[in-house]
């Protein structure tokens, strides 16, 4: 019985794992997975979660195993990518972000920020890929 136990917190840890990256060194962020649903094509799927950012918070600079549509919920975010200017988005403005673009997340503003982000991604891969930082 135990080691159903150990199997099942380990598989929930790993599957989580892909959500929590960044999350212990950037507080104020929260991460909530509102959906996960396999594709027509084979190892695809699509994952949709709710990012919330408190006022002045930031998401650093990662990457994703596929494509990232990012709907701004509420407040003022800032997007940011290696080699281009930053992105400045209100509530109801979307941002297409290619896959394995690096790019960084802040709110700018002065009221909690949200969005919807949603992944079509390759299946079983970590959803956030943390990029170290450069010298």
């Amino acid at each position: 019985m135990k080691q159903i136990h150990v199997a099942t917190l380990l598989a929930a840890l790993l599957t989580g794992a892909s959500v929590a990256i960044g999350h212990a060194e950037n507080s104020g962020i929260s991460r909530h997975e509102a959906l996960r649903h396999d594709l027509d094509t084979p190892g695809r799927e699509l994952v949709q979660v709710r990012v919330d950012f408190a006022p002045g918070s930031a998401f650093g600079m990662h990457t994703h195993p596929g494509v990232e549509v990012a709907y701004v919920l509420e407040g003022t975010l800032e997007y940011s990518f290696e080699g281009k200017p930053p992105v400045t988005l209100k509530a109801g403005q979307s941002l297409y972000i290619p896959a394995g673009e690096a790019h960084a997340a802040r709110n700018v503003g002065k009221d909690n920020g949200a969005e919807l982000a949603t992944y079509l991604v390759e299946k079983g891969k970590p959803i956030v890929v943390p990029r170290p930082a450069r010298p």
